[in-house]
């Protein structure tokens, strides 16, 4: 089995030419928003992810294996539902209130300026139909918005949460490195200012 630890997003950095010989492996959401899972790529490769807790990988991130090869991460299509209002008696107004709904619910939400995505769940969409709108069921890669599901925002709060994993993440161990630098000096510089206050008299 390849081992991947790394992540690049979005191949940023890559040359086109790279990321279009790269292999490609397709996993939908639910897989996406693992920072440890197993695949299969393009080229029959069996590929063991082991990545920073709370990553969450993208349709397009590009995963670099132990040997140094790139796998182009494609958002594989699922069952999803579209929520769009209703042109004849609706207006855009009405999808940004049920994408406020949704949010109070704590629903993962694909947001574009014409409709919204979410998984399937009978209940909330009787919910948006009583609301006027226009819910159908597709097999459609699903990218939810950030936030509280986006890769830094589960990273930040993962380490907040749990403060035993801040010497894990570089971000937190600089970030607390440079609070513990900043106070020190001060209290030096105090310390020494006393004394040398107290010595001539």
């Amino acid at each position: 089995m390849l081992q991947v630890s790394r992540l690049i997003p979005a191949g940023q950095g890559l040359a086109p030419v790279l990321l279009k010989r790269a292999a490609t492996v397709q996993l939908d959401w639910d897989v996406r928003q693992k920072s440890r899972f197993d695949a299969t790529d393009s080229q029959g490769r069996a590929l063991g992810v082991f990545l920073p807790r709370g990553t969450l990988v993208r349709g397009g991130d590009v995963l670099v294996a132990a040997d140094g090869s790139l796998i182009r991460v494609v958002a594989a299509p699922q069952p999803v539902l579209v929520i769009t209002h209703c042109t004849e008696h609706g207006t855009p107004f009405d999808l940004l209130r049920a994408a406020y709904h949704l949010g109070n619910r704590h629903v993962p939400i694909e947001l574009t300026p014409t409709h919204l995505k979410i998984e399937p769940d009978h209940v909330l969409a009787d919910m948006l139909r009583a609301m006027h709108l226009i819910v159908r069921a597709a097999d459609e890669a699903f990218e939810p918005e950030g936030g509280a599901y986006g890769a830094h925002s589960a990273s930040h709060g993962h380490g907040h949460g749990h403060s035993h994993d801040h010497g894990d993440s570089h971000g937190h161990g600089h970030a607390d490195g440079h609070s513990h630098d900043h106070a020190h000096p001060h209290e030096g510089h105090d310390h020494g200012h006393d004394h040398g206050h107290r010595h001539p008299h």
